[in-house]
């Protein structure tokens, strides 16, 4: 059974005003006290306004989701012993001028990307999941990519931007689209080609490493993983697990795919791009791009597309009947941007919009 993995990156905001703070040190300091090294599951990241965890690899599903908790809950905690307090959210609802971490790598990319880099206080949720080699790795990245966008729909929880409602489900990943090596990719065919496509854009000298390869989908530069990057950080844990699920379910059947000799869909990346953009502007309130089709379809029926899929994979991992029971909450209850919009309509500010997603993050649920 593959094993799954997740990164979650969780806004850092002041308790009383939920206007986002620059502390992420403090937290992070917090976290180490009383943990050995070989324990530490927080980092910084761009911006001293986030915190970032993973989690370790797991393989059941009721493991990872006891991990996510564990680490929100820790989280949470840390935050609250430096006197602030962690929301799972993919932008702030309200204005902020967000503060770069020190380091040498992000100075450097300060200097290179200007305001690029200056605004770009987002957070996200990566998956990892284990593969046999670079081969299967490709192969996998060839045929999962006109199902990305569906992910991104599922996991949209950033409409605000700036004190404003952007219009958009996921605003997140517009802002991140605006990196130089971000978003779809083609078709690589083999692992030398991915491999050197990588080292040709690492060499143009406009990327400083192999980390800012920010492909929606890549070959993972630090562990044997293919590494699923599009969403947005989610609001509810449950919607966070059932996000890793998809994910390794379509690895799995994408290698399968592949292992039977099924050719990748050969969409082009404009028409990705757009599905992407489609997807995040209304989530899934209105019509999403089919991947079989690249054409306009209900979006309940273009995720059940994606359920369908990936079923055979789900029903050998034991993820099928949880999995159901996750997805029809989200289809009932909205992903997090309506929950967010909703919580705005309620009660007409943004500050109780940050604060009720406070009490979610920390309390683990609606």
């Amino acid at each position: 059974m593959r094993s799954m993995g997740v990164e979650e990156e969780l806004l850092l905001v002041d308790a009383e005003t939920g206007e986002p703070r620059a502390v992420s040190a403090a937290v992070l300091a917090a976290a180490s006290r009383g943990s050995a090294e070989d324990e530490q599951v927080f980092e910084s990241e761009l911006q001293r306004e986030q915190l970032e965890f993973a989690t370790r690899p797991q393989t059941r599903m009721e493991e990872l989701a006891a991990e996510i908790r564990r680490c929100r809950a820790e989280a949470a905690q840390h935050a609250e012993d430096t006197g602030v307090a962690v929301a799972a959210l993919a932008t702030s609802p309200l204005p902020v001028s967000p503060s770069v971490a020190v380091g040498s790598r992000y100075h450097w990319m300060a200097e290179r990307f200007g305001l690029t880099l200056q605004e770009q206080l987002t957070c996200g949720c990566h998956v990892h999941v284990s593969m046999d080699s670079d081969d299967e790795g490709v192969a996998v990245l060839d045929r999962i990519r006109p199902w990305l966008s569906v992910l991104l729909a599922l996991s949209a929880n950033s409409p605000f931007w700036q004190g404003q409602d952007s219009r958009y489900s996921s605003y997140r990943s517009q802002v991140w689209g605006r990196w130089p090596s971000a978003g779809p990719a083609g078709i690589f065919g083999t692992a030398d080609r991915y491999h050197r496509q990588v080292r040709d854009l690492v060499g143009t000298g406009v990327l400083r490493d192999e980390g800012m390869i920010y492909f929606d989908a890549r070959i993972s530069h630090r562990y044997p993983t293919v590494e699923i990057r599009i969403a947005d950080v989610c609001l509810d844990p449950d919607s966070t697990v059932l996000h890793a699920v998809l994910v390794r379910g379509l690895v799995e059947t994408a290698a399968r795919q592949w292992q039977a000799g099924e050719p990748p869909a050969r969409h082009d990346q404009s028409l990705l791009r757009l599905a992407a953009w489609q997807a995040a502007r209304y989530g899934l309130d209105a019509r999403l791009l089919h991947p079989a089709t690249m054409r306009p379809a209900p979006a309940e029926t273009v995720v059940r597309a994606l359920f369908d899929h990936v079923r055979e994979a789900l029903d050998d991992h034991g993820d099928t009947k949880p999995a159901q029971e996750a997805l029809a909450g989200v289809l009932r209850d909205g992903n997090g941007a309506a929950v967010q919009r909703a919580i705005l309509e309620r009660t007409g500010t943004l500050r109780e919009v940050v604060a009720e997603c406070v009490r979610r993050t920390r309390e683990q649920g609606p």
